[in-house]
């Protein structure tokens, strides 16, 4: 056993090296952090017209809307119609036995309106002869190699239509306008 006792002691003082294990710390609540502040009500956008002051109608949010394509026929036709249960705004048509782009803005007048088109690289204005056909409204005619088609298929994704008397339209270029554009070229 005297033997035995040294190994003992040793075994002993060995165990007397190893700190007791503790019991973990109780969990400390992390400070309670004040809750995120909302962000302020974000306000719909202010619709402004082009002013003297600067702003572009490239900055003028598009109107709401989109394009329909149908095609006859005797040509095609592009309608820019606005949110369900709005009527059609816009109508780009191909006559194709004579060669002739309608662009027709709908609103009722009895008189001849000037009427601007904008896009990226080109602007013009013409007088548009009022129509009192089915869908009453304003006309303007161009040549289907007119160069403002070009523009207005190809202007940085929008053109703009000004009608004296009527909202201005913003609109997308999408293919459908590309689409009555080339069946006259045809």
């Amino acid at each position: 056993m005297k033997a035995a006792l040294p190994a003992l002691v040793s075994i002993l003082a060995l165990a007397a090296c190893v700190p007791a294990t503790k019991t973990p710390p109780a969990q400390v609540a992390a400070p309670s952090r004040p809750a995120p502040a909302r962000p302020a009500p974000v306000q719909a956008p202010t619709i402004t017209t082009p002013t003297a002051t600067g702003t572009s109608w490239m900055d003028i949010p598009a109107t709401a809307g989109a394009w329909s394509f149908t095609a006859f026929p005797f040509g095609s036709q592009a309608l820019f119609r606005g949110p369900a249960g709005m009527e059609t705004a816009l109508s780009l048509s191909c006559n194709a036995q004579s060669r002739q782009v309608t662009l027709l803005r709908l609103g009722r007048s009895d008189r001849p309106l000037p009427m601007r088109i904008l896009t990226e690289t080109a602007s013009r204005s013409g007088i548009a002869e009022p129509v009192a056909e089915q869908f009453p409204g304003v006309v303007l005619r161009l040549d289907p190699n007119d160069p403002l088609l070009d523009a207005m298929a190809l202007s940085k994704g929008r053109f703009a239509v000004e009608v004296e008397g009527l909202a201005p339209l913003y609109l997308p270029s999408h293919a459908e306008v590309s689409r009555v554009i080339e069946d006259c070229r045809g």
